[in-house]
């Protein structure tokens, strides 16, 4: 129950709502800080030259493209170049506010 959202209706008691989607309902809003899934993609350009960002988890699954999206809503990335085998593939760097984000400093390595 702990991914559940109780919401009230006009009148008819309450409803369920998945916690994922009551945190969306409000669109063009951004989060203060990064989901579990976000920060684990944006933690993965800390030792990365340039902050690169990877296009596959760490057992080769692709990245969910909703993840990628939300983080660059959010300004924590930024696309980097288009992806010459894949076009689909959005190859992304992290951005200050990124390494913010994630408590680090983008000069160290």
């Amino acid at each position: 129950m702990a991914n559940v959202v109780k919401t009230r209706t006009s009148g008819r008691g309450t409803t369920r709502q998945n916690r994922a989607n009551a945190s969306f309902e409000a669109k063009g809003t951004a989060r203060s800080s990064p989901t579990a899934a976000q920060r684990a993609y944006l933690k993965r350009g800390l030792k990365q030259p340039g902050g690169k960002l990877p296009l596959f988890d760490d057992v080769g699954r692709e990245i969910n493209a909703r993840t990628i999206r939300a983080c660059i809503d959010n300004g924590w990335a930024e696309p980097w170049f288009a992806n010459p085998h894949k076009a689909d593939w959005q190859v992304c760097r992290l951005t200050g506010k990124g390494y913010e984000a994630l408590g680090a400093d983008p000069d160290t390595k």
